[in-house]
């Protein structure tokens, strides 16, 4: 079997690339039937004014959206983000050692990993040599939630249809990696534009809100150098304007072994790295943070709900009144009335912190039950 036939069929297994027309119909209607958290709808109690959906301040309070938990604590949340490095900079074997890390659900450097399922799209490799960088990597040791395909889609072919296709079949699916991005962009000629830039991000993003999968897109820094390392970033500032963030690796001294990894996100606190490649594995180790990470004030509500949910209590259901009179002090913090809101609005936080899943039930006739359940390490 030659080596295209084999990619060929990789892929297949993989994201469903071949009979394209009927799976992608098919797909796509399962997706919509699938319940995601899509945080980008509307509640119900939503109004239309003039065809435009709204919700007021106090409805949105009233709203509960299913809690986003980074990938990489501290490093990357659930979103999309831009990876760019000039060439060779070692921004392909980064790639993968996330993909590794998180596949095996081991922290990278210190920061603590959720483990899920990876699809890494190693567009400019070939299996040969993906095996050989892994292996000088890693060794022997593998992982089957760590998928990998050599050819894909491009944004315009269906690209979408099949991370849908791999997000369906891996429902633990934490993270996708496009390597690059001009493999699976949109042309328009020799021309770029913030616009044409912006639509080709956009999909993505789409995606990822919709599923809350993780999804990284590599790309190339320009030769010229500026004072914002965000303005490295080859093309418009339509592609940064359109994701959740951007991570970009780049050398101070090109024969340097020391490369400086700088992100920036809409929802994380920006920081900067000092990372050492070993020349030996070529594995990138931390050498240092220029700060640290940011440590928020502690919700004392927050902070009596996760002592009553415990392993000998993992989980609860009932009312908020129901709660105030279960928990010790907490009638002393909070009013039954807004204890739902300060759930709903922390509702993430719970998930991230505490490991407690916080759930609105059905409404009852008055009632406003919601569960609590703390979530064991194998679910996380």
């Amino acid at each position: 079997m030659s080596l295209e036939t084999k990619e060929k069929a990789v892929l297949n297994a993989v994201v469903g690339a071949t009979e394209e027309q009927q799976i992608s119909k098919n797909v796509t209607q399962i997706i919509a039937e699938d319940s995601y958290g899509n945080n980008t709808k509307p509640t119900e109690t939503s109004a239309m004014m003039g065809g435009l959906e709204v919700l007021s301040m106090t409805e949105l309070y009233d709203s509960s959206f299913e809690p986003r938990v980074p990938v990489v604590d501290g490093l990357l949340n659930s979103g999309t983000y831009i990876f760019a490095g000039a060439p060779k900079v070692g921004k392909s074997f980064f790639m993968a050692q996330l993909a590794y890390h998180v596949a095996m659900g081991i922290p990278l450097w210190d920061y603590p990993v959720r483990q899920g399922s990876v699809l890494y799209l190693a567009l400019e490799d070939d299996y040969a040599r993906l095996q050989q960088r892994l292996a000088m990597m890693f060794g022997d040791e593998s992982t089957d939630k760590l998928y990998l395909a050599v050819k894909s889609k491009t944004i315009k072919d269906g690209l979408a249809e099949q991370m849908e296709y791999f997000v369906k079949e891996h429902k633990d699916a934490r993270l996708i990696i496009i390597d690059t991005l001009q493999r699976i962009r949109e042309s328009d000629g020799d021309k770029m534009s913030y616009g044409s830039d912006y639509d080709n991000m956009t999909p993505l993003k789409e995606f990822s809100d919709k599923t809350g999968v993780a999804i990284i897109v590599v790309h190339h820094t320009r030769k010229m150098a500026a004072d914002d390392v965000c303005e490295t970033i080859s093309g418009t500032n339509g592609l940064l304007g359109a994701v959740d963030g951007a991570l970009i690796l780049y050398k101070k001294k090109r024969t340097s072994s020391e490369a400086t990894l700088d992100i920036i996100g809409r929802d994380q606190q920006e920081q900067e790295l000092t990372l050492e490649r070993d020349l030996e594995t070529c594995v990138w180790k931390k050498v240092k943070a220029e700060t640290d990470l940011f440590v928020p004030k502690v919700d004392e509500v927050l902070e009596l709900i996760s002592h009553f949910i415990t392993k000998e209590n993992p989980s609860w259901e009932g009312t908020s009144s129901e709660l105030i009179e279960v928990v010790p002090g907490l009638a002393d913090l909070i009013q039954s009335n807004t204890l739902v809101r300060r759930l709903n609005i922390n509702r993430g936080k719970l998930r991230k912190d505490y490991n407690i899943y916080y759930q609105p039930l059905q409404r009852k006739s008055d009632r406003k039950p919601f569960s609590l359940k703390l979530i064991t390490e194998e679910a996380s």
